[in-house]
């Protein structure tokens, strides 16, 4: 727990310093960080209960992972994937979703075919950004 809340630490204080990057326009006035922050959803992915799935299973789940996270990310509804090296906490990767409630982040997840066969399992709680750069709502431009 101590490294996962490490981890969201590290995460939001990224948010905040991506957040004086957005020079597309210049601001008329300038406002506070803390009164842009929402609220978007951490998925912490960890190894799953399947283990005994043979390799040439695993190679198509996964391709199936990846076009699914490519179709969330076009959808706007995923705004940072990517995997964890290795380490002791079986910690895999991690998403983070743009959606109203945690049942709807729990319904995303599910449409993940490596969580849904078990290779992988999620855990899911609110975190929080100012909604700059690739955290900005609706889809990412082409």
């Amino acid at each position: 727990m101590k490294h996962f809340i490490l981890l969201t630490a590290c995460f939001l204080a990224i948010g905040f310093l991506s957040f004086g990057q957005n020079k597309s326009k210049p601001a008329k006035a300038k406002q506070k960080v803390e009164n842009n922050i929402k609220q978007y959803w951490f998925v912490l992915l960890i190894t799953g209960p399947n283990t005994t799935a043979d390799s040439a299973s695993k190679a198509i789940l996964f391709q199936k992972h990846m076009d699914n996270i490519t179709r969330l990310y076009k959808q706007g509804i995923l705004k940072a994937a990517g995997p964890f090296g290795e380490n002791a906490n079986q910690w895999r990767g991690l998403f983070v979703f743009d959606c109203a409630t945690r049942q709807e982040a729990e319904d995303i997840v599910q449409t993940d075919a490596a969580i849904a066969a078990g290779l992988l399992s999620a855990e899911i709680t609110p975190w929080y950004t100012a909604p700059v750069n690739s955290f900005k709502p609706g889809k990412p431009a082409p």
